[in-house]
């Protein structure tokens, strides 16, 4: 979040909130058809999770061809399916806080991308609530704007204009 910048329009100083992909600032009002994206987004990542379904199904159907084995199948079954949940409840979480170790965060890259119909689900169930990250960021930049206000306030007026407290 920025501090202490120009608001566009308005030409009053104080936090700016962060942009939201696919959203940019509309989260803040809920304005530009943010309702509408939202629906989009959900609908366009439950069609992406229903793709990636598909295209496990004609893997799966690959190795049947191949006759590899039942123990293999079940194996590749089980793997995409318990990296499908952590995947989601990493994705779910991280949501709503931001990473206190990113190198932590960096290490999921190659769980989430093979549990990527859990991404998918967990966004576009994220999006039926509010843009994902809204929570997140909507707390941040209230108190962001609680602070510079409070900053603002105390140093109001001239100083020089002020009273002097009388000497007995």
């Amino acid at each position: 979040m920025s501090e202490d910048k120009q608001t566009p329009g308005t030409g009053t100083s104080g936090p700016q909130p962060e942009e939201i992909r696919f959203f940019g600032t509309t989260w803040v009002d809920h304005g530009a058809h943010y309702g509408l994206r939202r629906a989009g987004l959900a609908a366009g990542a439950l069609a992406a999770a229903a793709a990636g379904a598909f295209v496990l199904r004609f893997a799966y159907q690959g190795l049947q061809v191949a006759a590899v084995g039942g123990i293999v199948n079940t194996l590749v079954i089980l793997m995409f399916a318990v990296c499908s949940a952590i995947a989601f409840t990493k994705t779910w979480e991280g949501f709503g806080r931001r990473p206190a170790d990113q190198a932590r965060e960096d290490s999921l890259k190659s769980l989430k991308a093979i549990g990527f119909i859990g991404v998918l689900l967990a966004y576009a169930l994220r999006c039926l609530l509010e843009a994902p990250g809204e929570k997140l960021r909507r707390a941040e930049y209230e108190t962001a704007r609680a602070r510079h206000e409070k900053r603002r306030g105390s140093r109001t007026g001239n100083p020089a204009a002020r009273k002097k407290p009388k000497r007995s």
